[in-house]
C-alpha cells in the first residue's frame, strides 16, 4: 500500500543516570537526523513537573531545533489547554515561530487532563482486535491517576481557579486570531506576525469523542492517540470523520495517528531496548510522574505487583518492538485499521543514540 508520511513526537526524556541538559543536546541532534531521514514533522509533546521528561514549553523546544533544521515542519503534540490559558498569547507565540520558520510551524492543542479528569468522551468498549489484526485493549481509567496527590499539586500549580472559557471556546478564539483577528472596525485584533500562507496550521489532539468531533465541526486536522490511549483510537476517529465539515484550509478529513515504537537489528535487542517501558509507563499511572527513564539492569531490579503490572498492560501490548521490518509491518497495520494520512512515531530508549537509530532505520525499512 501507499506509504504515507511518518513524522516523531518527541518528549525529551531524561535516561537514569543523565541531565536534563543532555537530554535536550541529545534530542536536539536526533531532530537534525529526523530530518535528513525524511521525516516529515516533529513534534514536542507538553508535560510539567516530570523527572523523567522535558516539555514544559513545547515553543522554546520548536525554537532550538529550528536552529538545527531547515525543512522537517515542528510544531506541538499538543499544548495542553487549561481555563486559565490565554488563547492570544498561544497564537502569538507560534505565529511569531512561524514568521522564524515560515511554512514549518505546527501547532497542537488538546484538552488539559489537569481540569478534564483524562481522555474527552470516556470510552468503554471490550477488547478486540480489528480485521486488519490491530489490537484495541480495553480503556484504561485514568481516575487513579488525576486523583493522585502529585496531580492535585499541578493543578493548583498550573491551573488558578476553574473559570475562563471552555475548550471549544479556546479553539474557535485561536482559530479566529490565527485567520482574521478577533472583532471588528477599530475594535478588531489582529496578529500581524506571520507573512501571508506561513501561520501555523492548527491541529487538535484527542483520545476521546469530543475533542474529535470540534475537530470535524472546525474543518481541522485530528491526531488520534494510539501510543498513550489505544483503547479510544478507532472511536474518535470515527466520531472525527463522522463531525467533518469542509474548512477553507481543509476540504477533507485528516488523520495523524500516534504509535510508540523501539526498532533494532534484532528482535532481542529491540526488547532490551523497550526494557525499562513498563516502569516508565507504570511511574505515570500511578499518579508519580515520569521517573528518569531505566536501563534494562535497573528495571528487570525492581519488584512490581499484580495491580501494577495490570496498570501498564495495554501500554506493553499496544507497543510496537521488533525489527525494523517488524515494525513498519506493525504500523502497516495500523495504517490500514485507522485509514490514516500520516503516522508520528515515539521512542525511549535509556541511550539516545539508540533512540535516533530506532528512528532512522524505520525510515528506511517504511520507504523500501
Amino acid at each position: 500500500m501507499t506509504r504515507i508520511p511518518l513524522g516523531i513526537l518527541d518528549l525529551v526524556p531524561v535516561p537514569s543516570g543523565s541531565t536534563p541538559a543532555q537530554a535536550v543536546a541529545a534530542t536536539l541532534d536526533i531532530v537534525r537526523r529526523a530530518e535528513a531521514a525524511g521525516y516529515h514533522r516533529y513534534w514536542f509533546a507538553e508535560h510539567h513537573f516530570n523527572p523523567g521528561v522535558i516539555g514544559s514549553s513545547p515553543a522554546v523546544l520548536i525554537a532550538l531545533a529550528g536552529a538545527f533544521t531547515d525543512r522537517i515542519r515542528l510544531g506541538s503534540g499538543a499544548v495542553q489547554l487549561s481555563p486559565q490559558d490565554t488563547e492570544a498569547t498561544i497564537a502569538e507565540e507560534y505565529a511569531l515561530l512561524a514568521t522564524a520558520f515560515p511554512g514549518r510551524i505546527d501547532l497542537g492543542v488538546g484538552r488539559s487532563g489537569l481540569t478534564s479528569g483524562g481522555p474527552s468522551g470516556p470510552i468503554h468498549a471490550p477488547e478486540s482486535v480489528t480485521p486488519e489484526g490491530l489490537l484495541i485493549p480495553e480503556p484504561f481509567s485514568f481516575e487513579r491517576v488525576f486523583d493522585a496527590p502529585k496531580f492535585k499539586t499541578l493543578a493548583r500549580l498550573l491551573v488558578r481557579g476553574q473559570g475562563g472559557a471552555d475548550f471549544a471556546d479556546q479553539v474557535e478564539t485561536i482559530v479566529a486570531l490565527l485567520a482574521d483577528g478577533v472583532g471588528s472596525g477599530d475594535e478588531r485584533v489582529g496578529l500581524g506576525t506571520s507573512p501571508a500562507g506561513a501561520a501555523p496550521e492548527l491541529r487538535l489532539f484527542g483520545s476521546g469523542t469530543l475533542t474529535a468531533r470540534l475537530a470535524g465541526r472546525l474543518g481541522l486536522p485530528f491526531a488520534a492517540n494510539y501510543h498513550s490511549a489505544p483503547s479510544g483510537v478507532l472511536v474518535s476517529i470515527q466520531e472525527y470523520r463522522r463531525s467533518f465539515t469542509p474548512s477553507e484550509g481543509l476540504e477533507k478529513p485528516h488523520v495523524i495517528v500516534s504509535a510508540d515504537v523501539v526498532a533494532a537489528p534484532t528482535s532481542a535487542r529491540a526488547a532490551e531496548l523497550a526494557a525499562g517501558y513498563p516502569a516508565w509507563v507504570r511511574s505515570i499511572r500511578s499518579g508519580l510522574g515520569a521517573i528518569p527513564y531505566p536501563t534494562a539492569a535497573e528495571a528487570a531490579a525492581l519488584e512490581w505487583t499484580d495491580a501494577e503490572r495490570r496498570l501498564v498492560d495495554d501500554r506493553l501490548r499496544t507497543q510496537f518492538v521488533g525489527t525494523p521490518a517488524d515494525v513498519v509491518e506493525r504500523l502497516t497495520t495500523l495504517q490500514r485499521a485507522t485509514a490514516a494520512d500520516e503516522l508520528v512515531l515515539t521512542t525511549i530508549t535509556h541511550d539516545p543514540e539508540d533512540r535516533a537509530a530506532s528512528f532512522e532505520s524505520i525510515a528506511r525499512a517504511w520507504r523500501d
